[in-house]
């Protein structure tokens, strides 16, 4: 008997850290919706600075940690604490924290996903016959590409593009560097409407996130996903051509 719960137990564990992380994604959600918002970044700009000016390195570290937690547990905000490193850090350093954090806290994620249900589903693709298996297989020859794919494209949610891979097994190397590469593009744009979010604030504005739509923004992004795109349709021409 005692073997028996010795045995489901480490089973059990496994998917605890995927739980916390949904259950304070859904607390998360309703609680500081209201909170994380360029309202309060409009309310508090003026002490943010003021801390920055006196403690830079701590305000880095806060803000950094900050966001991991916001990325790792899909709270709402991303948009927000994006935007708010180009205001208190400029477009390059913002941009680095920016990056920084979101992969960590992506990394994070993923870790949870794949040492839980990641690891069950995974080994049941493989195990797998038919149409699991194709997919599987086909995932294996074109992982970067999806990997870059599921970055780049803009409609892909970001949690979406952390927790797929962790359930379908890519390696974690792949994604990591994947990551950390395709979410370059994106962070810049945000990053840089952050840089020009004090003068919107004193015109009684608020932050346009829709200048990531604008052709001169996506038209490029899109670009870098057709490059993503291309070994998969040639694979794919090929394979036709073999048959």
């Amino acid at each position: 008997m005692s073997d028996m719960t010795d045995t489901k137990q480490p089973g059990a564990a496994r998917h605890l850290p995927l739980i916390v992380i949904l259950l304070v994604a859904v607390v998360g959600y309703f609680t500081l919706r209201d909170h994380l918002t360029f309202e309060t970044l409009r309310a508090n700009r003026e002490a943010l600075l003021a801390f920055r000016d006196g403690h830079f390195l701590l305000l880095s570290l806060g803000f950094v940690a900050t966001y991991i937690v916001i990325v790792a547990f899909s709270l709402p905000g991303a948009a927000v604490a994006s935007v708010t490193g180009g205001f208190l850090f400029g477009l390059w350093t913002g941009t680095v924290f920016n990056v920084a954090a979101a992969t960590v806290g992506a990394a994070a994620i993923f870790l949870a996903a794949r040492w839980g249900l990641g690891q069950a589903l995974s080994a049941k693709m493989d195990a797998s016959d038919g149409k699991l298996s194709r997919i599987r297989e086909g995932l294996r020859e074109n992982e970067i590409s999806v990997l870059f794919l599921l970055r780049l494209v803009p409609v892909v949610p970001f949690f979406v593009a952390n927790l797929v891979p962790a359930l379908v097994g890519v390696k974690f190397s792949n994604y990591l560097w994947t990551t950390l590469v395709g979410i370059i593009p994106g962070a810049m744009v945000y990053t840089s409407i952050g840089v020009g979010v004090g003068e919107v604030f004193d015109r009684g504005g608020t932050p346009d996130l829709s200048l990531l739509w604008e052709p001169q923004v996506i038209g490029p992004i899109l670009g870098l996903a057709a490059l993503a795109a291309l070994p998969i349709i040639v694979k794919a021409i090929r394979g036709r051509k073999d048959i």
